[in-house]
């Protein structure tokens, strides 16, 4: 008789448990549902992109657990002039060795087209390696730390590179390679808003925790990119590219076309724009904070302004897919210069809040018109290495952008007609050319539709 009451005791506790872990799993399940759901919409899942999309997500949360302790430790822990020393220190130990390395990492992921997802997983891994190695050094900011974050500089822009040469093998039916890129960028985006908060509350339990989260993420990345699609290591019609002129001797990506190529040199300068910025305003602000604000409050206004400008630019960008994208570069760098002569003039947290939010949206506008462009004017078959070589060009204009910034003196209004000046040297090089070769390709494209 006991043994029977106790097991009929024992079916309502069973059933009461069963009911309480299902109501606890329900909101991370449905969360798991949605998300999947969304990666996978518009033939996303069949094609593979929606995985690749999910990968992004997980670098992107990685790099920013990374970005929060070093943030930490070389900007926020010791004063102002200490700290312009570091960052300074860090560009030179970390930067300037990549600019070396940058145009090397294409041409050798050219050389192994079967093992892209053996070359993503292998920079998740590596970073994962790294940050276990850079919280041993974190906590006192040592000389040690810098050449760990070269190696995820270097990890995370090969990661980059080969991303970029993955997705048009991943485009699902009816699919533009600028939307597919909003969208993954996108993802990468939310993610890092999502992790940001994250990495800076285990910052508050110590400085090396948010270095082991992204060990945890990235290893989880590195398992992720095995289920990647075999067809991602397929080399099927691609042959490494030849961006060259007959009687050159050295490579140059002129001979892809004037529309990439003023392309490039408009992109370039809204990168420069980018890391002048990044750390004029960090320095700036965290010196002379906005009207009524703290220091901390000033940067994330501005930092948030940054990331909302540059969701909302490749959101757009997935709407406008590949219509027209000279005019939409030169739009962006007319805006973009617009900005920053409106804050140079009317210095204030207005102003610079307005041109982190212009700044964010235009660059991510361009940079998807500047898919666009390759896309349609880059064979299939130098496609990847053309997007390798973009990728490069854009993060050295990026490093001397913010080699400007750091070198500066801290006045608001000087700060603000520099980054002026960066935007009309873009608008000098690339505007004319952009408008002049938007006519030929609007001819051929109503030509094709007579």
């Amino acid at each position: 008789m006991a043994a029977a009451r106790s097991s009929d005791d024992a079916g309502p506790l069973r059933r009461t448990g069963r009911a309480v872990g299902h109501a606890l799993r329900l909101p991370f399940t449905a969360s798991a549902r949605g998300i999947r759901k969304a990666t996978h919409a518009h033939g996303a899942g069949e094609s593979g992109l929606g995985k690749l999309i999910e990968l992004h997500a997980v670098n992107g949360a990685g790099d920013v657990m990374i970005t929060v302790a070093l943030a930490s430790t070389v900007f926020f822990s010791v004063p102002t002039d200490e700290a312009r020393g570091r960052v300074a220190l860090y560009l030179a130990v970390t930067m300037a060795p990549f600019t070396l390395l940058a145009p090397v990492i294409g041409p050798l992921l050219d050389r192994v087209p079967h093992g892209r997802r053996a070359a993503m997983a292998a920079a998740m891994l590596t970073r994962a390696v790294l940050a276990i190695a850079m919280s041993t050094f974190v906590a006192t900011g040592g000389l040690e730390l810098y050449p760990a974050a070269l190696g995820v500089l270097v990890a995370s822009k090969a990661y980059g590179v080969v991303r970029s040469a993955v997705v048009p093998r991943l485009l699902p039916p009816n699919f533009s390679l600028v939307r597919a890129n909003s969208r993954v960028t996108l993802a990468g985006l939310l993610a890092t808003g999502v992790a940001a908060p994250i990495g800076a509350g285990l910052q508050i339990v110590g400085p090396q925790w948010p270095l082991y989260g992204a060990c945890l993420i990235f290893t989880g990345g590195t398992i992720l990119a095995f289920t990647l699609p075999h067809k991602v290591d397929s080399a099927k019609g691609e042959r490494k590219a030849q961006l060259v002129r007959h009687g050159e001797k050295r490579p140059s990506l002129r001979s892809v076309g004037p529309s990439v190529l003023h392309g490039l040199q408009a992109n370039a300068s809204h990168r420069a724009l980018s890391g002048f910025l990044t750390f004029f305003l960090a320095f700036l602000l965290r010196e002379h904070p906005l009207a009524g604000q703290s220091a901390a409050v000033s940067l994330g206004i501005v930092g948030v302004s940054a990331g909302v400008g540059n969701a909302l630019g490749t959101a757009v960008g997935s709407l406008l897919k590949s219509r027209g994208p000279e005019l939409i570069i030169a739009t962006m760098l007319g805006l973009a210069l617009t900005a920053a002569i409106f804050a140079a003039v009317f210095f204030g947290g207005l102003a610079v809040a307005v041109l982190g939010a212009v700044a964010g949206l235009t660059q991510a506008l361009s940079k998807l018109s500047l898919d666009a462009t390759i896309q349609r004017d880059v064979p299939e078959q130098v496609r990847t290495s053309a997007f390798a070589r973009s990728e490069t060009l854009l993060q050295m204009s990026w490093v001397v952008g913010g080699a400007i910034g750091i070198a500066l003196p801290l006045n608001g209004s000087l700060g603000m007609s520099v980054a002026a000046g960066i935007m009309a040297l873009g608008a000098l090089a690339a505007v004319r050319g952009l408008i002049r070769a938007s006519r030929p390709a609007a001819s051929q494209h109503l030509g094709r539709h007579a």
